[in-house]
């Protein structure tokens, strides 16, 4: 049911500034492993949900931060429509708040770019009880901070999102997932091959000893691009695609440390034992491994890791941020939240 609980979790905010309160922000809660984790009382935000507006013409919708995935997915699709950075849920009760501000994005990435690109606006509750509204629902560019896309992957550290606008995509005419059989390194150089052409690849992974590529576009044009690139179609491939964005694959099964690298392209694999799990152009990397120090193993290959699941205790989650940028993290949550009480310390514990 279609609410706006925007004066109900002003007020609870405000409340909680004027006694230093911290608040735990939950809007569906499938996220909650991520990051670290933050003891305060609950702040509810999935009762604020309802789409706004769609105008599919603009290819732009506006909806409430408590508003499900599925039910926007869903109505998107109605219209032949999609988020272009493919998110993962996690769960099925995600919601469009949590996505964006996690900034999470699935297999398209690489190639339609992050959520914080398709953020055109937000109304945010800032940790003194503010109502305010940065951006709109045209793309443009401003002097100063992007504060609108600032959001995306802030952990709700900054604000509480109430209300997002979200750049669209149409649908593909067709789609079709090659796959060849390939060792890491051949791999990588056929994703930066490809990467460099122009043919319509919309999602890469490397898994197991086997390359697969997802292209989308007319039939005429996917009968194409198998004939050049070669390999084998792949039946029922959303089911891979979706495994993948969502975790369900077997490789992420058990119970070891998985880590997410960002890394260059064609950076060679890091020295640890066990499989990786290669998504994007190459750019991200999992590896489930313990007893590693992940976060100077990427450094060294010039990108960086995050803890993303099954954190060991005492262990951050997060790379040490440099003094400086530290220093700008700490200004900005004091801009947006003086009292220090939204989801304190779910990324680092200064923030």
């Amino acid at each position: 049911m279609d609410r706006d609980c925007t004066d109900e979790l002003a007020a609870r905010v405000r409340v909680a500034g004027a006694s230093r309160t911290p608040l735990l922000i939950v809007g569906g809660d499938t996220k909650r492993f991520l990051g670290r984790a933050v003891a305060g009382e609950t702040l509810e935000v999935g009762q604020h949900r309802g789409i706004l507006r769609h105008d599919p013409a603009e290819l732009v919708l506006t909806a409430r931060a408590g508003t499900p995935l599925v039910e926007i997915e869903a109505s998107l699709a109605e219209h032949g429509q999609r988020l272009p950075f493919e998110p993962p849920h996690f769960g099925a009760h995600a919601t469009l708040g949590g996505t964006v501000a996690c900034g999470l994005a699935g297999p398209a990435r690489a190639w339609s770019g992050p959520l914080r690109d398709y953020v055109l606006g937000v109304r945010l509750l800032t940790g003194d009880g503010r109502v305010l509204r940065f951006g709109g629902e045209v793309m443009k560019n401003v002097a100063g901070y992007d504060v609108a896309r600032l959001m995306a992957g802030a952990f709700g550290v900054l604000g509480v999102l109430l209300d997002v606008s979200i750049k669209l995509l149409p649908l593909p005419q067709d789609e079709r997932t090659l796959t060849l059989e390939l060792d890491e390194h051949a791999a990588l150089g056929k994703l930066a091959e490809l990467s460099r052409g122009a043919l319509p690849l919309t999602a890469g992974a490397w898994v197991n000893g086997r390359l697969y590529l997802r292209f989308e576009g007319s039939t005429a044009t996917l009968g194409d691009v198998q004939r050049r690139v070669g390999g084998e179609p792949l039946g029922a491939a959303g089911v891979l695609w979706s495994s993948l964005r969502e975790q369900t694959h077997a490789y992420f099964d058990g119970g070891e440390p998985l880590w997410r690298c960002t890394l260059p392209p064609l950076a060679p694999a890091l020295p640890v034992a066990g499989a990786s799990l290669i998504e994007w152009s190459g750019q991200q990397r999992w590896y489930r491994t313990p007893g590693y120090d992940m976060f100077h193993l990427a450094d060294t290959a010039g990108g960086y890791a995050t803890l993303f699941r099954h954190a060991p205790g005492g262990l951050e989650p997060f790379a040490p941020l440099a003094p400086p940028l530290l220093r700008l993290h700490q200004g900005l949550k004091r801009v947006f939240d003086p009292a220090g009480v939204l989801n304190p310390g779910r990324m680092y514990e200064e923030l």
